[in-house]
């Protein structure tokens, strides 16, 4: 969840509005988001938690909120995401102590 953080902090969200939007990801809260970003969320919660159990209608959801190509970059997205999450777990790799996103062009500081 860290990466994700320095990264909601790059786009500009303050560090308030990252910590309440990490906290409400974490424990699946729903209800704020537009539809495509609830479902974005479903999907990667579920890809995260029962891999086994994403099937056509998982797609279909995600097709019908990004259109075919959209919808499998999230797919790829997710993907990569947990991928390196494990990758960095089993390495015990701790997160940078300064966020490595700001040396990005055009990257805001939290406010």
């Amino acid at each position: 969840m860290g990466h994700a953080e320095m990264i909601l902090a790059v786009a500009g969200m303050s560090d308030a509005d990252v910590a309440e939007q990490t906290r409400r990801l974490a424990k699946g809260a729903k209800g704020s988001g537009t539809s495509a970003e609830l479902a974005a969320f479903a999907f990667a919660r579920k890809q995260a938690t029962e891999p086994w159990a994403i099937g056509a209608a998982d797609m279909e959801k995600l097709e019908k909120e990004f259109g075919t190509a959209k919808a499998w970059q999230v797919v790829w997205w997710a993907s990569r995401c947990h991928y390196m999450t494990k990758v960095a777990d089993a390495f015990q790799l701790p997160l940078e102590k300064e966020n490595p996103f700001l040396a990005m062009p055009g990257a805001k500081p939290a406010k």
